[in-house]
């Protein structure tokens, strides 16, 4: 049972709240206020899923009153996120946890999503090229979801979330788990059927927290029901860390804690004749983005200007999702230098973020001849409308997973003041070889078509061949079935994290250069990894635009 209308939102004091009744649950969503710029800057990739199993039913007053005294709302503020009261359904009515379906979480997940495109807690997801809105969410990142149970509802979780099940997750069906439980006041013995979901025990028993202890790798407790103060803590401290992405736990680093510098910037550019986004038709427009650096990297005496890279995410992602999962913001910390990543791009064009550049490099102190873009999916196309309109800004480009077909923009509208064909820029590109989505050249010929474009860009010394012999039509003879033809290096890097193998074809140019690096990962979907970002800066990094 989906939600298929922008649910009735009241204005409270301090926020706002709206409600809506799927198969197997109720959701009441508090939005509590926030100072954080929410519509231009997304945070909903960082922020903790709040989804709370109050031991009995509450109303609106109360639940608004329930999350201010935990310390929930104060949570949710810091993120520019929700807070999610869940009430079983049995045959249309609030029923009580006893007589609830085992199975709510994966009906919750199935309603909950991260988009670009929010309101009041709900996601409008909006299709980028159908033109049209596919359904409204929960606005809820399921791979930080954090349960907080309180007496009854604490019981539900015991006995039935502590463990991986099967629900529709980032990327279709897949095994999901809750990032974190946090249970108050059990009364039943807890049923852990995997050891890898971490659990805070407030006030429970000496024998479920012998049990916890003795069956979960992550786990803390407090003998009493915490403070507000002590439960935000007990947040950042511990739960903070963990996300889980399709199964597996992750554990984020604490890079801010290491010394990394996030710091949002809001920038007004003027809006180009070419803008198709929301933006289209406006005279000026807002562009929000994520700057993330070592600290010190600008202010010792002896500092010089540090190198650039642009990021743009994939299309319905956001700043942190591609900072996070892609491991920029870790490979930008690992090499002192400036990562900028973009938030919602498809509203701005090649041209704006030319004038953004300029914005950028009076504030930081940018080396202008080290200048790079990359991007996974959506964003890897905005990285190819910088190589064929701004070529001269960049030093290396990696776009990665995705491309239109030459000439056209992320708007797949064609470039009418033409394309740079004249200008060679390196470039590092990669696929997965399993991916649903065009990406490599065997699947589909606007592929095959950048491929060679780049190689003739780039003056390969087998531009020629690539151009004469590799057709969709004798694939079946090509002798590399991905991208037809052999680098004339080949390198392969072993990616332990995800047993997958990174293969890189390396083309000469006619100057003795590898400027054109075809990549391919197996196992690999739809998917963009640091892995493969790691070696994307290695390549983009030896070069320069003088």
């Amino acid at each position: 049972m989906k939600m298929e209308t922008m649910p009735e939102v009241t204005k409270t004091e301090n926020g706002v709240f709206w409600k809506n009744t799927y198969e197997k649950f109720e959701a009441q969503v508090y939005v509590p206020k926030t100072e954080l710029p929410g519509d231009i800057l997304n945070y909903g990739f960082i922020a903790p899923y709040l989804l709370v199993f109050a031991d009995k039913p509450l109303q609106q007053n109360e639940a608004i009153s329930f999350a201010r005294a935990k310390g929930l709302e104060k949570l949710a503020a810091a993120f520019d996120s929700s807070v999610v009261f869940i009430a079983p359904v049995a045959d249309g009515k609030i029923c009580n946890w006893k007589n609830a379906e085992p199975d709510i979480l994966s009906e919750i997940i199935s309603n909950s999503r991260i988009h670009q495109y929010h309101k009041d807690g709900v996601v409008i997801a909006n299709n980028f090229f159908r033109h049209s809105i596919d359904g409204y969410y929960i606005r809820g990142a399921i791979f930080r979801a954090v349960l907080i149970g309180y007496g009854e509802g604490a019981d539900y979780i015991a006995e039935n979330c502590l463990h991986h099940f099967e629900g529709d997750g980032l990327w279709g069906r897949s095994d999901l788990a809750p990032a974190t439980c946090i249970l108050n006041g059990l009364t039943v013995a807890p049923e852990v059927g995997a050891d890898d979901i971490p659990v805070i025990s407030y006030g429970n028993s000496d024998d479920a927290n012998a049990l916890f202890e003795s069956r979960c790798k992550h786990f803390i407790k407090r003998a009493c029901e915490p403070s507000p103060e002590e439960f935000i803590s007990d947040y950042y401290s511990f739960a903070k860390q963990f996300r889980r992405m399709n199964g597996p736990l992750q554990i984020d680093p604490d890079l801010e804690k290491d010394g990394l510098v996030i710091e949002p910037g809001i920038a007004e550019v003027k809006t180009s004749s070419d803008n198709c986004g929301d933006d289209k038709g406006t005279k000026n427009h807002k562009i929000g983005y994520f700057a993330f650096y070592n600290k010190g990297l600008f202010d010792s005496p002896d500092a010089k200007p540090v190198p650039l890279v642009l990021g743009f995410h994939g299309g319905g992602d956001s700043c942190f999702f591609f900072s996070t999962m892609a491991g920029w913001a870790k490979i930008a910390h690992r090499h002192n230098f400036l990562l900028v990543t973009i938030e919602n791009h498809l509203n701005s064009t090649a041209t704006e973020m030319i004038e953004l550049l300029e914005i950028l490099k009076k504030k930081y102190s940018i080396d202008t001849t080290r200048i790079y873009a990359t991007g996974f999916s959506m964003g890897g196309c905005k990285t190819w409308d910088m190589i064929q309109e701004y070529p001269e800004v960049l030093a290396a480009a990696a776009p990665m997973d995705a491309t239109f077909d030459v000439g056209c923009n992320v708007y797949g509208n064609k470039v009418e003041k033409g394309i740079n064909t004249t200008v060679p820029v390196p470039v590092f590109y990669a696929g997965g070889e399993v991916t649903p989505l065009p990406e490599l050249p065997f699947q589909e010929q606007k592929c095959l078509d950048r491929m060679a474009y780049v190689l003739l860009l780039n003056n390969a010394e087998l531009a020629e061949r690539y151009e004469q012999e590799v057709t969709l039509e004798n694939k079946d003879t090509w002798e590399n079935k991905i991208w037809g033809i052999n680098g004339d290096e080949v390198e392969q890097s072993y990616d332990e994290s995800r047993d997958a193998t990174l293969t890189m074809q390396k083309f000469r140019s006619t100057d003795g250069r590898i400027l054109s690096v075809f990549a391919s990962i197996s196992g690999q979907g739809h998917d963009c990894r640091e892995h493969t970002c790691e070696h994307a800066w290695q390549f983009m990094s030896q070069f320069t635009r003088q």
